[in-house]
């Protein structure tokens, strides 16, 4: 790919990477040279490139003196640019700095490895330095693992709910705590012998495995998720107070804001409000207000609350609870805008013609009163006409205008082209006896999107305003896809006769020209799945790169300040750019800014991983007792390890190991997304429909097993037929080749 002219040369970036003392990464060269938006997809190869020049002439130059022996103790001590995880000699006496060495993490035997850790390694000489593969984990005395606890006769057994932790560990008597069998347990592993099961004691009793509050705590513990505050963030939440005088707020209580969520939320953070707009010059336009909870009258930088919310960054939520990034007492009332209470938001009035576009906005700081708290179904029953008794004088002067608003709006988001995926999600619901009663998908309908709109439209006006003060901006960024996952991602149509040009700037529309050819037939799910995977991932940075997914030139997440920390940031921004008040960043610069938009970038990535651990496990729980019984499924993911496949009745994924196809050996099309049998030519391809049998299903570590059945009158079992008939057999299934 020829480099534009308007960007510097390889030469030009290496010569500035070189007098920074090789300390520059991708950031400082983009600012350096005024790199933005889709180059810096090109500036990441190009640095890439640089740095693989770098470690070449390094390990020429003999940059690391000395050799290491064959095995020695190794201590982690930090993670490149790259991801990769470096290590140090714990004892090592020469002069000259000690080479570079790699830990290879695939040989990492248990949990993944961290900062601090020692191991054993054996060490194996490159190019660049030393690859460490590690012998064994040294002292892991005092780490808490959790775990099931059996009985077994006088001694106990524990097994780790880590996936990555397969080997049980023992239990003496007098170590177990009370614990019994079925319990989830916290235990500290003892001083012991290197080989056989090690030893541990009970510190921590949780619960029933099985329980969904102790699945919860499970995810939470896992994931490092905090289960506590501070005593000092609680200390000043216990002694924050409601906001009783106007002030120097604009008073909004005649407006019947409504908030709209969920029936079962505990916040609400955002309220609405639409009328049409009496100004002649915009016939048919309307009047939209938004307010936010004014979560940064509380939490100001510098408090305890402040830090805690750093270090949760978002709120993590469960079937069964929320890990909030606030104290109850804030998350759950005074920034809760509850009905018929006045409360402190940070609220913007936005005009917007007839066809959805932005006219203007304006940010103030304002006293509301909820009207009513509504939930989504309920506000699309009373619109299609089943009012419920206590939303009838709400239809016509709130709901209506709100969903003739959000018409126009969404016609200015059909021109707009974001990216039109279509991915189901599930949702667990809790019975009365605390156990799951059903797992369905959650259904979308209007009024979920009347909210998403008014959401969105009002982050926009976050950062156009934050941009246009030049006030540090915290943007939720959704950079392009690479080219590689492109190349992969156009294979793959190619196979289903959807064509995906890569000659022009890529655009939403370019995906959903494919997703609307298969709308509606089989192949829907799979290619839904295929254009999800080539997105990358959304991130938060001071940088702003675009959202690609929502096709905007600008975005920052305001609208949710009790549970994202980045949102926080963002209003505090607002308070300074409008001369809100004094509470706003407190002269932080753009650097430390930038340093927290990372933190609650990860804290986000941890989040999720919880609430997908916590989800495996209560599906796992509400299926084994169905071990045995068939499914309809589709085909997630092919790999050369087996296949990914979800269950149509509840969403819940699982593995066909490549083992349990016995009938054949497969082989690998990392292009198509296929596996193919040499001798049958059967083959499985992402999105393809099957029937399964539940094989195993472990609430311990989520995870679900299957192998695949068909039916006799099947095409699978009609090719099998046809192969057998010729005068074969089908084979065994050969060895893998070495």
């Amino acid at each position: 790919m020829s480099e534009p002219s308007s960007l510097p040369s390889k030469q030009e970036i290496r010569r500035f990477v070189d007098e920074s003392g090789g300390t520059a990464g991708k950031r400082e060269v983009a600012r350096a040279f005024n790199i933005k938006g889709p180059d810096r997809i090109w500036l990441k190869r190009v640095m890439k490139e640089i740095e693989a020049e770098r470690r070449t002439e390094t390990a020429e130059k003999g940059r690391a003196p000395g050799r290491l022996p064959p095995v020695a103790v190794l201590l982690v001590s930090g993670v490149d640019d790259e991801g990769w995880l470096l290590c140090r000699p714990v004892t090592w006496a020469e002069d000259a700095e000690a080479p570079r060495i790699v830990l290879d993490e695939n040989a990492v035997r248990g949990p993944a490895a961290k900062e601090g850790e020692q191991f054993l390694c054996r060490l194996e000489r490159t190019r660049f330095g030393y690859t460490a593969r590690p012998i064994r984990r040294l002292e892991v005395l005092g780490r808490r693992i959790m775990g099931v606890y059996q009985q077994t006769g006088r001694e106990g057994r524990v097994q780790p709910t880590d996936k990555k932790l397969r080997q049980e560990m023992t239990v003496q008597p007098g170590d177990a705590g009370g614990a019994k069998s079925g319990d989830l347990v916290m235990v500290e592993a003892l001083p012991g012998r290197p080989l056989g099961p090690r030893r541990c004691k009970v510190v921590e009793v949780l619960g029933s495995y099985d329980n969904p509050r102790a699945i919860s705590l499970l995810a939470m513990q896992a994931n490092d998720i905090p289960r506590e505050f501070s005593a000092e963030a609680l200390g000043e939440a216990a002694m924050a107070e409601p906001v009783t005088g106007l002030g120097r707020r604009t008073d909004l209580r005649h407006l019947p804001l409504v908030t709209i969520d969920p029936a079962d939320a505990r916040d609400h953070d955002d309220a609405v409000f639409a009328e049409r707009d009496s100004d002649p010059a915009n016939e048919g336009g309307f009047r939209l207000v938004v307010a936010i909870a004014d979560v940064a009258h509380y939490v100001r930088p510098g408090t305890a609350l402040d830090r805690d919310a750093q270090t949760r960054g978002v709120s993590v939520y469960f079937p069964d609870r929320v890990a909030p990034m606030l104290p109850e007492q804030l998350s759950a009332d005074l920034c809760s805008l509850m009905p018929g209470v006045d409360r402190p938001v940070l609220a913007v009035e936005i005009t917007i013609d007839r066809n959805g576009r932005k006219l203007r906005h304006s940010f103030t700081r304002a006293l509301m009163r909820s009207a009513a708290n509504i939930a989504y179904e309920a506000a699309q029953a009373a619109i299609d006409g089943d009012v419920a008794p206590e939303l009838e004088h709400l239809l016509e002067p709130v709901l209506k205008p709100l969903f003739e608003a959000w018409q126009a709006l969404d016609n200015a988001r059909t021109r707009r082209g974001p990216l039109e995926l279509d991915i189901a999600e599930r949702k667990v619901e809790i019975g009365g006896d605390g156990y799951i009663a059903a797992i369905r998908p959650r259904e979308r309908i209007d009024a979920h999107r009347v909210i998403e709109e008014f959401m969105v439209l009002a982050n926009v006006c976050a950062a156009e305003t934050l941009e246009r003060r030049k006030v540090p901006c915290v943007y939720r960024i959704h950079e392009p896809p690479d080219l590689e996952r492109l190349k992969a991602l156009k294979d793959f149509l190619a196979t289903l006769s959807l064509p995906l040009s890569l000659g022009e700037v890529i655009r939403p529309k370019h995906f959903n020209r494919a997703l609307v050819k298969v709308r509606g037939t089989d192949a829907e799910p799979m290619v839904n799945e295929a254009v999800l995977r080539a997105q990358t991932q959304a991130y938060y940075g001071t940088d702003n790169l675009g959202h690609f997914g929502l096709a905007l030139r600008r975005y920052a997440h305001f609208t949710s300040p009790i549970r994202r920390y980045a949102d926080l940031l963002v209003h505090r921004g607002l308070i300074d750019a409008m001369s809100l008040g004094r509470d706003g960043l407190g002269g932080m610069e753009q650097g430390e800014i930038q340093k927290l938009a990372e933190l609650t970038s990860t804290n986000e990535r941890r989040a999720m991983t919880a609430e997908r651990d916590a989800m495996d496990r209560f599906t796992a729980i509400f299926l084994q007792d169905r071990v045995g019984a068939l499914f309809s499924a589709r085909i997630t993911g092919v790999t050369k390890f087996g296949l990914f496949v979800a269950l149509d009745e509840t969403g819940a994924s699982g593995i066909v190991p490549i083992r349990s196809l016995a009938s054949d050996y497969f082989d690998f099309d990392e292009r198509q997304k296929t596996l193919t049998g040499r001798r049958t030519g059967e083959t499985f391809r992402l999105g393809e429909s099957l029937t399964v049998r539940l094989k195993e299903a472990s609430p311990v570590t989520g995870g679900l097993g299957f192998e695949i059945v068909e039916p006799e009158n099947s095409r699978r079992s009609a090719a099998r037929g046809k192969f057998r008939s010729r005068g074969k057999s089908l084979p065994a299934r050969p060895k893998p080749r070495t």
